[in-house]
This record gives structure tokens, C-alpha cells and sequence, in this order.
């Protein structure tokens, strides 16, 4: 019997079978246990690993994917000492941390912008995929900085030079507005009409503003 096992990563297929990073767990003693009489029956049978990244969009992804997530698996071993159960409660406990301590405006900071998700739900500080924010911006070094001088409220304009540079001007060029704030450049201020949309609070909008107006929150000899 040959059986053919497709994965997007052949690293953590590995970690399936390494008994040394987890040599007490249940699971493994169990997955080597059923290796070994698969083995055993017959000296023909064998398993290989094919990689195939997700990013080649084969067309059997989508529906293993969705298989997998309405797919409820009940656990064969649910043991609370094992490896993987500690692994996710150290990081629950983590996140849970992080997301208590973000939420501090003395932690994140009184000027830290508030973005929203397509489902106008408060973004929170998470590890998946690099985070909630980078995702949408990590692609470009230039579209980044600028995207986290805003959320942090460390921009060029007249907003910062009040707070760190009094004796520039904080004027907003418009000359209809005595300081050039952030929230005015965002929802207000006509000069970047590259791209408008009322609902600049949305991380997709936010980033699409940016994108689509270079020069905004961007230093004059960048």
C-alpha cells in the first residue's frame, strides 16, 4: 500500500513524527504505535510527502479547507499534561495579557489610532499571520511606515509639531482649520481626494486612503 500525504508545509508534517521535541505525549506514542503496524504488515507499503504551498492555488485547497473547519474531531487522548494543550494555554494566556495591556491608553498610548474590521469590530492585537494590521500593509516598506507613523500619531504634520515642535508651523494648509490634525487630514481635508470614503476608521479604507494618496502623512523629501 502507498499512501500519498499533500501538505503546505512539510515542516510541521515533520513535528508529527519527531518524537524528540515531545517524547512524553500521548499522541505521538499513538501515531508511532499505528506506524509501526502499518510498516510491520507489509515491507511494500510506504508514505510520502508531497509539499504543495498554498500560495500555488491548487484547486483541491479550498475544499480541503473547507472540509477541515465544519470537520469537528474528537480528540482520541484528551489529556491535559500534553504538549500541544500546554502550548495553547501558555498562549491563550499570552494573548490575553497582551490584550489587556493594549487596551491601556497609558500602554498603547493616548494617541493610538482605533481601526475597525470589515465587520466594524474593534481590531485587537493578535499573532495569526503576523497580526491584524500587517497583513494589510507589510507588502510595501514605504506603505508601512507611513501606516504606522498615522496609527501611532508620529506624522509630519502640524498635530506632531504642536506636541514635539512648537516653534515649527502647525498650521493645516488649507487655511481652514487652525491645526493640521490627523482626523482632519482623514475625514475632512479635501487636498488628498485620491481615494474618499466616510468610513476611514475601517482598516481596508484606512490603508486604501494611503495607498492611493502617496504624499499623505509622507515627509516632504520622501
Amino acid at each position: 500500500m502507498k499512501i500519498i500525504v499533500v501538505t503546505d508545509s512539510i515542516h510541521a508534517t515533520k513535528k508529527i513524527f519527531d518524537s524528540d521535541s515531545h517524547p512524553y505525549q500521548l499522541h505521538s506514542i499513538a501515531i508511532l504505535h499505528e506506524l509501526q503496524e502499518f510498516f510491520n504488515s507489509n515491507p511494500d507499503n510506504t508514505i510520502e510527502f508531497w509539499e504543495c504551498p498554498s500560495y500555488l492555488k491548487w484547486r483541491f485547497h479550498r475544499d480541503v479547507v473547507k472540509d477541515s473547519k465544519s470537520f469537528y474531531l474528537t480528540p482520541s487522548y484528551p489529556c491535559k499534561i500534553s504538549w500541544d494543550f500546554c502550548k495553547k494555554t501558555d498562549s491563550d494566556d499570552i494573548i490575553k495579557q497582551w490584550k489587556m495591556t493594549f487596551q491601556a491608553s497609558d500602554s498603547k498610548g493616548n494617541h493610538f489610532l482605533d481601526l475597525l474590521d470589515d465587520d466594524l469590530n474593534l481590531i485587537e492585537p493578535s499573532y495569526i499571520k503576523g497580526g491584524p494590521w500587517l497583513q494589510s500593509f507589510s507588502h510595501s516598506n514605504s506603505l508601512c511606515a507611513r501606516a504606522t507613523r498615522v496609527i501611532t500619531n508620529h506624522t509630519p504634520i502640524g498635530e506632531y509639531h504642536l506636541r514635539f515642535l512648537p516653534n515649527m508651523d502647525f498650521s493645516c494648509p488649507c487655511n481652514n482649520y487652525p491645526i493640521e490634525s490627523r482626523r482632519h487630514i482623514l475625514h475632512e481635508y479635501k487636498r488628498f481626494n485620491g481615494y474618499w470614503n466616510p468610513r476611514r476608521d475601517t482598516l481596508s479604507h484606512f490603508t486604501m486612503f494611503l495607498i492611493t494618496n502617496p504624499n499623505a502623512f509622507a515627509f516632504i523629501n520622501s
